[in-house]
């Protein structure tokens, strides 16, 4: 039994929620970032200077891929029958199966993520017209996460049903996991890097490890996202980093070496 039962779907629910998950956690990290200088990864001078395009035309951004990830969804549902009015509710499994859907999905959410990722940067074509919208925020903010090319929806979303079915959860279970994902995203792009974050303390991919992809020298490293850094390893494409105080007040994130 969960809270939303009786009034939408598990499927229309992993639909909507992530979104409102997005934009309260997103706002509320925006709304404190200019407070919590001494652990912001850049300073509001850098976002500013850096920074090609104004945060209007990112929250149009992301509302409208926002608007994409509902209608194809809902087609998507359409199309296999998960509909208000047809589906049947799913009888869940243990909460230590669901813990372990989790983590399989999150594993290949990740794995798609890097290749898609990873092409995206390789293809020259792909990146100038397509991935490159979401480098024009050179200091990441978090209502910015999922500022994106449209095109993008469709390799994220495949992504998604990717750790759905590979995993075999249910679609309760997967509201859990896309809010988790939502997240994350806005963890790791909301340029701070607060004392006691779970995430810092969980994931060797966070914040830190983000901002060195987001940094010019370092944006052919770093690919993995959002959870593990298991395929930059495995690739070759790690780069190691360095957390220092920034003269001034702050902090900032240092490559702790150059790859040719």
């Amino acid at each position: 039994m969960v809270v939303w039962e009786e009034c939408v779907s598990d499927e229309t629910m992993g639909t909507i929620a992530p979104i409102i998950v997005y934009w309260i956690y997103a706002g509320v990290n925006q709304f404190l970032s200019p407070s919590l200088d001494k652990y912001r990864l850049h300073t509001l001078d850098e976002e500013n200077e850096k920074n090609v395009i104004p945060i209007t035309t990112v929250v149009k951004g992301v509302l409208l891929q926002q608007l994409l990830q509902i209608l194809i969804t809902q087609l998507g549902f359409f199309i296999t029958s998960y509909t208000e009015e047809t589906s049947r509710p799913t009888a869940q499994p243990s909460v230590l199966i669901q813990i372990l859907q989790i983590l399989i999905a999150m594993f290949i959410f990740d794995t798609c993520q890097y290749f898609v990722h990873r092409y995206m940067h390789h293809n020259k074509f792909l990146y100038r017209h397509v991935h490159s919208h979401h480098h024009r925020l050179v200091v990441p903010y978090a209502v910015g996460a999922l500022y994106n090319h449209p095109v993008e929806v469709i390799s994220d979303m495949l992504g998604g049903a990717a750790a759905f079915f590979g995993s075999g959860m249910t679609p309760r279970t997967s509201v859990w996991l896309f809010c988790l994902i939502t997240v994350k995203a806005v963890d790791d792009h909301s340029g701070l890097r607060l004392p006691g974050n779970l995430f810092h303390v969980l994931f060797k991919n966070n914040g830190a490890y983000h901002d060195v992809h987001h940094q010019v020298n370092g944006v052919k490293y770093n690919y993995s996202q959002p959870f593990f850094t298991f395929w930059d390893r495995v690739m070759g494409t790690h780069m190691p980093y360095n957390v220092m105080k920034r003269p001034g007040g702050g902090l900032e994130v240092r490559m702790m070496k150059k790859r040719s």
